[in-house]
Parts: structure tokens; sequence; C-alpha cells
């Protein structure tokens, strides 16, 4: 069809009302947002000569994704969370605070309030016994390469099948989830176990979209990381295992080089006995550099809605 009805005063004066122009009150920011958003829906509908059946079930997906609350996991498979990165990036390039470990994606499964350690936390729980043990180390500095003293690095990441704990119930509370402060050398190391990638609900909003987008929606082994420390540009990153089928195929995309990490498997029984172990583990060393800023906005990670934040101290 070529029908086409954008331009005329009928859908003009229809978006004017919808966004509430012809009205007091109200919020001129959203306002002025919602006219944009109804506008380019508008316009794909008759660029694309949407049919009503297939608009019915556009709206029915954005309910299904709304129950089966995969809002946040779509968000990050449509390179919007990335988007947001690449925004971020650009305003620290011109506000002069470049530099640094590279930021990259939070995901949708941050829990607040993890146990504080200082210096070492032990981040599992001992109930999966045939996991591979991990020792993950690394140094907090600044941008000249000085020690970062009692920063908090705040790690979390997935179970040998992927699950998290908290969303996943079967785990104990916290499982591999842990805040540690860095020493007086500005170093932090935990031991965990090496987890595992996952991938999306094969029957959830999320990858019957994918589907139809002939993508996969597998993320690969990666550890997750908050860094704070009053005077420092707040870091929100996670690092991918080297070596993972999807390290460089993130459906997320999330992968930046600078984030892919070596995990180095160490027989030596006199390094396993540094740390309490008796067989051979494998080793993860990612060190992190952090930017000095004054702007205490700057200082704390955004507000989004978190699993327990607000409740846990």
């Amino acid at each position: 069809m070529t029908v086409k009805t954008m331009h005329t005063a009928d859908v003009k004066d229809l978006l004017e009302k919808v966004a509430g122009f012809n009205q007091e009150g109200g919020n001129e920011r959203v306002k002025k947002i919602v006219h944009r958003l109804m506008h380019d829906i508008f316009q794909i509908v008759e660029d694309f000569d949407v049919t009503a059946e297939e608009f019915w079930q556009a709206v029915y997906y954005v309910g299904d994704l709304g129950k089966n609350g995969e809002a946040a996991l779509l968000a990050p498979g449509l390179g919007m969370d990335k988007y947001l990165d690449i925004r971020m990036d650009a305003e620290d390039e011109q506000a002069g605070l470049a530099g640094g470990t590279p930021r990259t994606i939070e995901g949708p499964l941050y829990v607040a309030g993890a146990p504080m350690s200082e210096g070492f936390a032990r981040m599992d729980d001992g109930s999966d016994e045939s996991a591979e043990t991990m020792i993950l180390t690394g140094q907090v500095t600044d941008e000249n390469g000085q020690p970062v003293a009692n920063a908090v690095v705040d790690v979390w990441h997935a179970n040998t099948m992927g699950n998290y704990s908290y969303f996943d119930q079967s785990q104990t509370d916290y499982n591999l989830r842990r805040r540690i402060k860095t020493d007086e050398n500005g170093r932090y190391t935990a031991r965990s176990i090496i987890p595992a990638g996952y991938g999306c609900p094969p029957e959830g909003s999320t990858q019957a979209l994918l589907n139809l987008l002939g993508r996969h929606g597998n993320r690969p082994a990666h550890i997750h990381f908050f860094i704070a420390k009053p005077g420092y540009k707040h870091l929100t990153t996670q690092i991918n295992l080297a070596g993972d089928e999807y390290t460089y195929d993130d459906f997320a995309f999330a992968t930046r080089e600078e984030l892919v990490v070596e995990a180095n498997r160490i027989e030596d029984p006199a390094k396993a006995e540094q740390f309490g172990l008796n067989k051979p583990f494998t080793e993860v060393e990612f060190n992190i550099q952090l930017v000095a800023t004054d702007k205490p906005e700057l200082q704390s990670r955004h507000e989004r809605k978190r699993a327990l934040e607000g409740e846990a101290a």
C-alpha cells in the first residue's frame, strides 16, 4: 500500500493531544519525549505498512515482556545498555574524564548489600564440589599507577549452571556475591568458582524476538564489578573470560577487548598453598584503574531498580 497520513492535520493534531500539548500541567520533558516516541512509532507503521494484526501482536508482546520480567534482559539484547555506555564514554571524553578501566554494562542481576570483607573474601558457599576453584585477584590504582586503598570492589557472578543467587532460589543468600575493601596496596583477592555463561530463557520473550532476528541469546562466562571510592569516578564494568565460545559474540554487546581476561590454570602446589588450597586452581587477574573526579554525582552508581537496593546495609 502507498497510503500516507503522517503529514495530515488529523495526525499532527492527534500527536499533540496524545502528548498533552493542549493541556496545562504535567512534565514538559516527558511531553516532548512522548510526542517524539509516538511520532516515530506512527511513522514506522506508515513506512512499513504495519497491519492491525502485527500491531496487536507487538502490544501483546510488550504485555508478556512485563509479565515474565524480561524487560531488563531485552534492553541489553537490543543494544540499549551498550548505547548508553557509548554516550557516557563520549560525555567523559568531552568532560576530560576519559581513561581508566573501561566501563561496560551492569546487567539486570545485581543484588545490593553483599557481605563486606577486608582485602580477601570467600565468595562461594562450598556446595559445588565439582566446580573449578578460582582465585580472582587484582590491584586498584589511580591514573598515575598509585594504589587506591579502601576502594570497595563489589563483585558478583553466576554459578556453573549460569544462575545467580537471589534470582535462583536454590542458592544460599549472597552466594558468589561479595564486597571487598582493597588493602593498603590497593589489592583485593577473592576465592570463588569459575562461572558459566548463560542463555536467555528459550521460551521467553527476549529469545522469541532474537529468533526473529536470527540471533542467539547467549552470554560468555563473565564477572561483574562495581568499584567505588570517594574522590573517584564510580566504575561499572565486567570481564569476559578468554576462550569462551561467546567471548566475542556476546548477545548483550558487553565485550570490550581491554576487558577480556585470561583464566590461567595453576598446578604449582606452593602457589596453591598460598591461598590455603591443596589442589590446582585457576587464577584470574583483573587490575583496575580509577579516574579522579571532584563531582559527587559521578562518584556513585546511577539510579535504577536493583534487588534489595535501599533495604540492605
